[in-house]
């Protein structure tokens, strides 16, 4: 999986910092979480690694309907380096279908790896990462914690030709190369954005993958994917700041680890849940099955030149006998 990761999440609970300082690595880096944030060391934090071979196929999970997505309107949409990503607010006329409950669209992000990096998506299925990982969440306002469904895909692979969509995104980035700058992107079709089947995908219960971890999230992950080009990547990895001011610290890295999936259950919508084998899995049954045709074409011709000599030996054993009953005579 490509793993170019957007993820999409709740606009004003990511701004719930507390006023504590995290950062992805280093003395405040996501092994400290919990520390400050005591959700961040819950039992039920994403993001997580799917095993494919023991998810629960649920024929009863209707595909995710994002509606709006292709129409955003007249007014233009925010683009903000807030330090940790960027993040493209959505117009609450977006909201998404087909879940338990109706969820109003807040934002979208993305999480990358570093430069030349192919790591970067959160979500890892066979313990494979991609570049980057897409998610489309939607907000519930309760009257305790907020709660959001996150649809998260491991879109981008990276290849030549470019994605249109996220050229909506990646243009405008050398705008807010430092923490907290923000810019205006014109209003497209954000559906673009999502992989074109909805579904197939993955459902689990977990938590947002960022302080304060709240563990209130509806996540699907998608099984399809998209692709981004190689100057799109390159863009992404090496364009944007995580400080505002000297030093300069590249914006890179910024994915969390799976945790541990503990005593939660996966569904998956179809039954074909992954795919047999893993890259490394297809790798070496490659080589297998090679192995095994050359060995099988040796043993062949060791067999044929056996039965070759054989033959000759016959021959010569006739040709000797006729030959001395030819004297004899």
């Amino acid at each position: 999986m490509l793993f170019f990761a957007l993820l999409l999440k709740v606009t004003w609970i990511l701004a719930t910092d507390g006023g504590h300082h995290w950062t992805y690595e280093g003395p405040h880096g996501q092994d400290h979480w919990p520390t400050s944030y005591p959700e961040c060391g819950g039992d039920a934090q994403s993001p997580i690694n799917i095993q494919t071979d023991s998810v629960i196929f649920d024929p009863d999970l209707p595909a995710v309907q994002p509606h709006g997505y292709d129409q955003p309107g007249t007014e233009p949409l925010d683009l903000h380096n807030n330090g940790h990503t960027v993040q493209l607010s959505l117009p609450s006329t977006l909201h998404l279908g087909g879940l338990p409950r109706k969820y109003t669209a807040a934002q979208l992000h993305l999480h990358w790896g570093q430069k030349g990096s192919q790591e970067g998506s959160e979500h890892q299925i066979n313990s494979e990462a991609t570049v980057a990982e897409a998610c489309s969440v939607g907000a519930l306002l309760l009257q305790t914690h907020d709660s959001a469904a996150s649809l998260a895909y491991t879109p981008p692979q990276v290849g030549e030709a470019e994605n249109p969509a996220y050229r909506h995104i990646l243009s405008h980035l050398h705008e807010i190369r430092h923490k907290d700058q923000i810019t205006s992107v014109p209003p497209f079709n954000v559906r673009e954005l999502l992989p074109q089947q909805l579904e197939q995908f993955f459902r689990y219960n977990g938590s947002l993958t960022t302080p304060p971890c709240y563990q209130s999230v509806l996540w699907t992950v998608f099984h399809r994917r998209a692709q981004i080009s190689v100057e799109q990547l390159d863009k992404l990895q090496g364009t944007l700041f995580s400080t505002e001011e000297e030093p300069l610290a590249p914006l890179i890295q910024n994915y969390r680890i799976p945790q541990p999936l503990n005593q939660r259950t996966i569904f998956a919508s179809f039954v074909q849940a992954g795919p047999l084998y893993t890259t490394g899995e297809m790798l070496g049954l490659g080589v297998g099955i090679l192995a095994g045709c050359l060995c099988l074409l040796l043993a062949v011709y060791f067999i044929a030149q056996k039965i070759r000599k054989k033959r000759l030996g016959n021959r010569k054993s006739v040709a000797f006998t006729s030959a001395r009953a030819t004297t004899e005579a």
